[in-house]
């Protein structure tokens, strides 16, 4: 979604929202996440402005506090940042991924079955096609990407081919060096 996303060229206006938008977008984040929900008033303070930066493509990117807090795409689902799930990890479902697929993640490849099944990856067989996930890389701390599951965690499983998580946003991508200066 950001691969090749450029503030300067993708952005069409920038606007303060209304305190009804904001409650709804504070309810929708909690609804979806429940981790983030003790964190809702924290990621969204009720004083501070929150701006929308309206994007081609329908995409919208929610500023608050100097900071770039989630974004909506064309499905509407709100999404929190990277950034945000680094101050608060285990917020979103997460699947783990193996050490060789990190540097095909961070250049925006979308994550295969196997490595998500392999020894080094743990899977969540619970997790359903359509989910959006947070995924960690095996030995690191941090989510480095934000993906939304293509097949279920057992489909994944029983298959072990082809795409297993198409990803929405990962570290180095358009969003991730985005300054917000709105």
């Amino acid at each position: 979604m950001f691969k090749k996303f450029n503030a300067e060229e993708s952005v069409s206006s920038v606007s303060q929202v209304k305190s009804s938008v904001q409650r709804g977008l504070r309810n929708k984040l909690a609804t979806a996440y429940p981790g983030i929900e003790p964190y809702v008033e924290e990621i969204l303070p009720k004083k501070e402005t929150l701006k929308v930066i309206k994007c081609k493509e329908r995409i919208e990117i929610f500023q608050a506090g100097g900071e770039l807090v989630c974004f909506a795409g064309r499905d509407g689902d709100a999404v929190p940042s990277l950034r945000i799930l680094h101050k608060y990890p285990r917020s979103m479902p997460h699947q783990t991924v193996d050490k060789g697929a990190i540097k095909f993640i961070l250049s925006g490849a979308n994550i295969m079955c196997p490595g998500l099944t392999s020894p080094g990856a743990t899977l969540d067989e619970d997790l359903g096609e359509g989910t959006l996930v947070a995924v960690m890389a095996e030995g690191k701390e941090h989510a480095i990407a934000i993906g939304r599951m293509a097949l279920s965690g057992k489909q994944i499983r029983t298959t072990n081919k082809g795409v297993g998580i198409e990803l929405v946003h990962y570290m180095g991508d358009g969003l991730w060096y985005t300054k917000p200066e709105y």
